[in-house]
């Protein structure tokens, strides 16, 4: 049985060859070519189960890396068997009206209301994804995807799949990505909800052009296009709605050429209700921008805390302070030393998360980030937390002292924390500065020899 077997991938592998050479060819007309695309897709698809996995460097349906079409039209489904042949029916026409050479690809998600079988009677070629999630749907589909450029949008009639021509021509000029933008091609009334239209969408797109200094405007349009290779770089993981969101972040970062195209968005034609939980969904799209951007997550409001804090600090050191009535003692002194000690914490946690971020290859190494990483060296951190450190116990040893002359009696609590509370503080902001510095090295030390062991 096993000699079977690695005859089989042998002549599968040749099989393989032979179609690839065919099919990149110019014997056929593209018409054809799409067919005979959709014959060995399930020729391969009938046939896996039984050859197991291929040999090494063999291509596969998932990698989708074995042909080459100008255009892959996607769509994700689950449980869309009232709109999906609409979808296809529309997207093989707008194939043949511009002559195109592409296919439309159904990635679906577990469908049990023959969404499928609809999808591929009307002429779209089907791989089954199995994890479950939106992203997971569309990774696998965009993987599995014969095209140069990849459309895609949900296969709920809510994108008119006829009208791609300014998405292909964005494309052609060298866009890595282009998004569809709602607000300026156009929502029809019921297409979508008030929550989403005029809160949702609005504070989640503002909070990534803020965040990531893009120019999106419309963050969460359902269609957009890719070019397939260099979509396959970014790394996306995402495996749920906060996908859309994940795309335009990494190609943001990566500095790719992104362009908006205006476009209109239609009521579902399905009756069931959307997969789409607006506040679950909504909240995984914030975070996921969050963990995205320990700049603004970590570093500014740390360094807010700092400067607040220890300007506070400052000011009562001598004495309390009035403004307008209002007066500010040690009480309050004590809650900006807790501000200044959060505020650094922030800071080195920004550090150390963005490090992490570019060693696990989800951020991008920064010019700031690299130059910051060879001026503040192991024993820089190190001398300058114990600078703090040694500081903050000078003004112990101070404290003790007139606690001595005083022959350790009772002294006067207002005007001892005036000194003991900035000691406290610079001797924790060391510490943590020592410590932080030591992990931040050995991060560090990873990213740049990452075979060591």
């Amino acid at each position: 049985m096993a000699g079977h077997a690695k005859g089989f991938c042998r002549a599968d592998h040749t099989r393989n060859a032979v179609l690839a050479d065919i099919l990149h060819g110019d014997y056929y007309a593209p018409g054809l070519r799409r067919i005979l695309i959709d014959m060995e897709s399930a020729l391969r698809s009938a046939l896996a189960p039984m050859a197991g996995p291929g040999p090494p460097g063999s291509p596969s349906v998932e990698r989708g890396a074995t042909y080459s079409l100008e255009l892959t039209i996607l769509m994700p489904c689950l449980n869309e068997a009232e709109t999906v042949a609409v979808c296809v029916s529309k997207a093989r026409r707008f194939l043949e009206r511009t002559g195109i050479d592409g296919e439309v690809l159904v990635a679906d998600n577990g469908s049990a209301d023959g969404s499928s079988e609809l999808a591929r009677d009307a002429g779209a070629r089907i791989v089954h994804i199995a994890q479950k999630g939106y992203g997971s749907a569309l990774l696998g589909g965009i993987r599995a995807a014969y095209g140069k450029f990849v459309i895609m949008a949900d296969a709920d009639d809510s994108y008119d799949f006829s009208q791609l021509d300014s998405f292909v021509d964005s494309l052609r000029a060298r866009n890595s990505l282009v998004i569809g933008h709602r607000y300026r091609g156009g929502i029809r009334p019921g297409a979508m909800p008030a929550l989403h239209r005029y809160l949702g969408n609005p504070v989640l797109s503002f909070a990534g052009r803020l965040f990531f200094s893009s120019r999106i405007g419309d963050f969460h349009c359902g269609l957009r296009g890719v070019d397939r290779a260099a979509v396959l770089k970014l790394g996306l993981s995402a495996p749920g709605m906060e996908f859309a969101s994940e795309m335009i972040v990494k190609a943001t970062l990566a500095g790719w050429r992104i362009a908006e195209v205006p476009t209109t968005l239609s009521p579902a034609g399905r009756s069931r209700p959307p997969h789409l939980r607006s506040w679950r969904d909504g909240w995984r799209h914030l975070r996921f921008l969050l963990m995205m951007t320990p700049r603004w997550l970590m570093l500014y409001p740390g360094v807010a805390l700092i400067v607040i804090g220890s300007t506070a600090e400052l000011a009562i050191l001598r004495a309390p302070i009035v403004i307008h009535g209002v007066g500010f003692d040690i009480h309050t002194m004590l809650y900006a030393a807790g501000a200044t000690v959060l505020g650094v914490q922030l800071v080195l946690f920004s550090l150390l998360a963005r490090a992490v971020g570019v060693l696990k290859n989800l951020l991008p190494m920064s010019d700031p980030l690299a130059r910051f990483l060879r001026i503040f060296t192991l024993e820089r951190g190190i001398l300058l937390g114990l600078s703090l450190g040694l500081t903050g116990l000078g003004l112990a040893a101070y404290s003790v002292g007139s606690w001595a002359s005083a022959r350790l009696g009772a002294l006067d609590p207002t005007t001892m924390m005036r000194v003991a509370i900035p000691s406290v503080t610079l001797m924790l902001a060391g510490a943590e500065i020592v410590f932080a510095s030591f992990l931040l090295a050995f991060i560090d030390l990873r990213m740049s020899r990452p075979g060591d062991s």
